[in-house]
C-alpha cells in the first residue's frame, strides 16, 4: 500500500513555494499527483523523484546549463523508464539536462508537430494496422528531419489489488458491474489501447464502471487501486510493481522516442543518441522490472524512411 499523500498546501510548504507554483507543476506534469474527488493529492514517492529532478537541476549542472541549447525538451508519455533516464543523465554529467513534460502521446507527438519540443515519447497503437507509433509519424510528418528511436518493449495489463480478489483477468471482465475502472486522459497512449480493445469486443464507455474517470500517469492510476478508490487500472507492470499490486499482463507494447533534428539542437540530439547507447545507461537498466531494453536505440525510421 501507497503511504499517505501530501495535499498540494502541504507541498508548497514543503518545497517553500506558492500552492499556485504547486499547481502549475502538476499541470506541466513535472510534479505526478492524482485526485480523490475533486481533490489533488500527492504521493511522498512523487514528490521524492521531483526533488531529486530539481537536486540535479540546481547541482553539478548548474553551471553547464547557462544556455537554453543545453536542455532538451521531452514530452509525450509518462514512463518510469524516462523518470530513470531523466535522473540518471542528470547524475551521470551528460552534455544535456533533460526536461520532461508528461502529457500523453498524442500531445507529446503534437508539441514535436509545432516545435514546442525536441523529442516525444509514444506509444500508439494503430487500429487500422494494429502496428505502434509509425503509422502516427508517416502521416503527421512528411519530409521531415525525424529520427525514430526504439527506447524498450513494455508490458501493459491489469493493475489490481494484490492477490486481484474480484478475479480480473480480461478485458470483459471491465465491464462487470462491480468491477470499478480508472482510466488514463484522452491523448494516452494507454486509453488508445483500450479503445481499441473495446471496439474489437463491440464495448461502448458506458459499459465500463469508471471510463469516464481520468489519470494523467501510471503512477496515479496504480494509486487508486493501491488507495482502494477502484479496482482495477490498465498500466505497466512497473507501476504495479512499485507499489504492491498484482498484475496481469495482457499486451507488449513498443515504447518509441522521436527526434526532431534543428541547427539548434542537432548537436545535443547526437549526444542524446550516444548517450542512451552507452553500456553505462544500458546497465542501469537491468532492474526495472517490465522492460525488455534489448533494442535500446536502434534506428526505427530516419528522414521519411523506415528502416
Amino acid at each position: 500500500m501507497v503511504e499517505q499523500a501530501y495535499t498540494p498546501d502541504e507541498v508548497a510548504k514543503i518545497l517553500k513555494i506558492s500552492k499556485n507554483t504547486v499547481y502549475e507543476l502538476i499541470k506541466r506534469g513535472e510534479l505526478q499527483a492524482y485526485r480523490v474527488s475533486n481533490k489533488m493529492r500527492i504521493d511522498p514517492q512523487a514528490l521524492e523523484r521531483y526533488k531529486e529532478n530539481m537536486q540535479t537541476i540546481g547541482g553539478d549542472h548548474q553551471t553547464s546549463l547557462g544556455k537554453s541549447t543545453q536542455i532538451l525538451r521531452l514530452a509525450g508519455s509518462h514512463d518510469f523508464l524516462l523518470e530513470h533516464l531523466v535522473s540518471f543523465a542528470g547524475k551521470a554529467g551528460a552534455p544535456f539536462f533533460i526536461q520532461p513534460t508528461y502529457i500523453g502521446s498524442l500531445e507529446g507527438l503534437m508539441m514535436l508537430y509545432r516545435g514546442a519540443t525536441d523529442i516525444a515519447a509514444i506509444h500508439l497503437l494503430d487500429p487500422a494496422s494494429g502496428q505502434y507509433n509509425l503509422p502516427f509519424i508517416e502521416r503527421i510528418f512528411y519530409h521531415e528531419p525525424i529520427t525514430v528511436l526504439h527506447l524498450a518493449t513494455r508490458t501493459q495489463g491489469l493493475i489490481v489489488p494484490p492477490g486481484n480478489p474480484k478475479g480480473i483477468h480480461s478485458w470483459e471482465d471491465l465491464t462487470r458491474k462491480e468491477v470499478r475502472f480508472v482510466n488514463r486522459q484522452k491523448g494516452a497512449g494507454t486509453r488508445f489501447l483500450l479503445d481499441y480493445h473495446m471496439g474489437k469486443l463491440h464495448l461502448s464507455p458506458q459499459d465500463i464502471q469508471g471510463y469516464e474517470v481520468e489519470e494523467w500517469n501510471h503512477f496515479a492510476t496504480a494509486a487508486h487501486v493501491a488507495r482502494g478508490t477502484a479496482d482495477v487500472a490498465l498500466g505497466i507492470e512497473a507501476a504495479a510493481d512499485k507499489l504492491g499490486l498484482s498484475f496481469t499482463p495482457l499486451t507488449i507494447e513498443s515504447f518509441d522516442l522521436v527526434l526532431r533534428s534543428t541547427p539548434e539542437n542537432q548537436e545535443l540530439l547526437n549526444a542524446f543518441q550516444e548517450f542512451i547507447g552507452s553500456q553505462d545507461f544500458t546497465e542501469s537498466l537491468k532492474d526495472l522490472k517490465g522492460y525488455d531494453c534489448s533494442h535500446l536505440g536502434e534506428t526505427l525510421f530516419k528522414g521519411g524512411v523506415q528502416v
